[in-house]
């Protein structure tokens, strides 16, 4: 019933077909690549203007991890011989509701404008996309981040799978499970693509890391991960953040415990919480993460969560609090775009005023439980001033959804991004590109309750994406006289000039209304907003973000000892 299912598992609905292998494929196909790996195969697809491309489905890039395999970090995949057939989609990762899925889904897809030929010295800048989805669904499928609108622009787009919920982010707390199997999925995605995309004609040494919501909370912890340095030159984050209120715990034991609960396992300790979960099948044990909300609670929105690894011998892909890492001058200064779209959750304010239970006892769900820690002393404290301040006290119905959509966006979101743009533009010396995202197209994640989903509420959580990636699982394709393709335009040409440069607007042009955007700095708070035109504005939200840094001060990650990190 909650809407906020929509955003987090619509994103992971795939029909691909079953997961590429080694059939016999055509020599003398065009679109035949030979890596250091093995040799590939893809198939011919055209762009939204036309223009021939070639994608690369499923292509593995780890070994599978089911057996001893699961629940450790990839491990890389070996040569190949033969053609790999790497013309469909592979399954996703093992999630609920969606098919196929399979265990083995460490795949990636590349998306190339041409075959290199042998001699060819040109190389292109490639950029690397995160998927969305809580940590929990999703996947790389074409038929949701399709190359149509990006692979207009000159660039590379590659789009890997990484592992979710449980089966990527069971966290003990002990060397059993350390964590954070997910986030090092996708850094061995990273290496593939440092030793392999020169054979699609990319640049191993211009990458750029990109993601949305999740996603893009994964591009600020590539940031400040060890694990991660020397695989990318440039950052995009995209209306997501690990650098503001978003738990980043220790361990997640309580979750393994429930998770060997549910599926009769016994919990009195890891190792054996790990050996019975071993045994069960991945399809058991993604079937049964709908049972992990609290009823009642919005807490589908983030259940399993990267952690802070302590030290068993293991290389470790957080050490610290990202916050800390950054104040501590511990991250990869590269140049970094981010935003935010004008209303990203207000599904949830929806959501509370139809939910009686949440209506009845703000105090017992306090309307951030599931994205900043629970049971602490000041819980209690910090809602009821983000309700005064937001709703002046007043009651949560359909006279305050307005400054309920701000209060969700806000705390899920834009306070999270904010806090990025601010401490990365202070710490680092690479220029930082702030934007808010308002364009209202036809065409939303989240449509007004009863309008039959024809009446976008306004500018929603990744409603962004779709002038990216083209969507043909949930969205209409868009014909050129159709008003959503000047922001297509407008989109692909600044996302691929930062991708091609660090500058999304490296020459004012009528193309792009003439602005000169601006980076942004402590100082002056510029972002561009991204409407029916292209403005140069700044404090964007200032009042509503200061609220929160009240909250959430700075303070709490500093004075740290340093050496606990290296």
């Amino acid at each position: 019933m909650l809407r906020v299912l929509i955003l987090l598992l619509v994103i992971g609905l795939a029909t691909s077909t079953p997961k590429p292998d080694h059939k016999a494929v055509s020599e003398k196909s065009v679109s035949i690549v030979t890596t250091p790996l093995g040799t590939v195969q893809g198939s011919l697809m055209q762009t939204r203007n036309g223009k021939q491309i070639i994608a690369f489905k499923g292509i593995r890039y780890a070994k599978a991890p089911v057996n001893d395999l699961r629940f450790q970090p990839p491990k890389p995949i070996e040569k190949w011989e033969g053609v790999f057939n790497a013309t469909v989609d592979g399954p996703a990762c093992p999630q609920p509701n969606v098919a196929p899925i399979s265990e083995d889904c460490l795949l990636l897809n590349v998306y190339i404008s041409k075959v290199p030929k042998s001699n060819e010295v040109e190389k292109h800048p490639v950029m690397v996309f995160f998927h969305p989805g809580g940590f929990q669904s999703g996947s790389s499928n074409c038929e949701q981040f399709g190359p149509q609108y990006l692979l207009d622009q000159d660039l590379i787009l590659v789009v890997p799978n990484y592992r979710l919920a449980t089966l990527g982010f069971l966290s003990t707390g002990d060397k059993e499970a350390p964590g954070n199997n997910g986030l090092k999925d996708q850094v061995q995605a990273l290496k593939w693509v440092k030793e392999n995309i020169a054979s699609f004609g990319g640049d191993p040494e211009s990458v750029t890391i990109a993601g949305s919501s999740v996603g893009a909370g994964s591009v600020t912890l590539h940031l400040v991960s060890p694990l991660s340095k020397g695989l990318f030159k440039r950052a995009i984050a995209m209306s997501g953040s690990s650098l503001g209120t978003w738990p980043v715990p220790n361990n997640q034991m309580e979750l393994a415990k429930k998770q060997a609960q549910l599926l009769s396992c016994p919990d009195d300790n890891s190792a054996n919480i790990i050996k019975c979960l071993k045994s069960k099948s991945a399809d058991d044990i993604a079937n049964s993460y709908s049972k992990f909300k609290e009823v009642g609670a919005l807490d589908s929105n983030l259940i399993w969560l990267p952690v802070i690894e302590q030290d068993f011998g293991q290389p470790r892909f957080l050490s610290a609090h990202p916050v800390e890492l950054v104040l501590n001058d511990q991250f990869e200064k590269v140049p970094f775009l981010t935003g935010v779209t004008t209303d990203e959750y207000a599904n949830l304010a929806f959501d509370v005023v139809d939910n009686p239970i949440l209506l009845q006892d703000m105090e017992k769900y306090p309307p951030f439980s599931s994205i900043y820690d629970k049971d602490t002393n000041n819980t209690k404290t910090i809602s009821k001033e983000l309700r005064k301040f937001y709703l002046d006290d007043k009651p949560a119905d359909n006279s305050t959804i307005a400054s309920l959509v701000n209060l969700y966006s806000d705390g899920m979101i834009g306070f999270g991004v904010n806090r990025a743009a601010k401490l990365l533009s202070e710490k680092g010396h690479e220029a930082v590109y702030y934007y808010r995202f308002n364009y209202k197209g036809r065409h939303s994640f989240f449509y007004l309750p009863d309008s039959n989903q024809t009446v976008p509420y306004g500018v929603a959580h990744l409603d962004d994406l779709i002038y990216l990636f083209h969507n043909s699982k949930q969205f209409t394709d868009y014909k050129e006289e159709d008003p959503e393709t000047d922001t297509i335009e407008k989109m692909t040409t600044m996302w691929a000039n930062f991708v091609k440069q660090g500058k999304p607007i490296p020459e004012q042009s009528e193309k792009l209304d003439n602005v000169k955007w601006e980076p942004f700095t402590t100082k002056s708070k510029k972002y561009l907003d991204i409407g029916n035109k292209l403005i140069l504005n700044e404090n964007l939200n200032e009042k509503r973000y200061n609220e929160w840094e009240k909250l959430f001060p700075l303070s709490k990650y500093q004075g740290k000892n340093k050496k606990q990190h290296g």
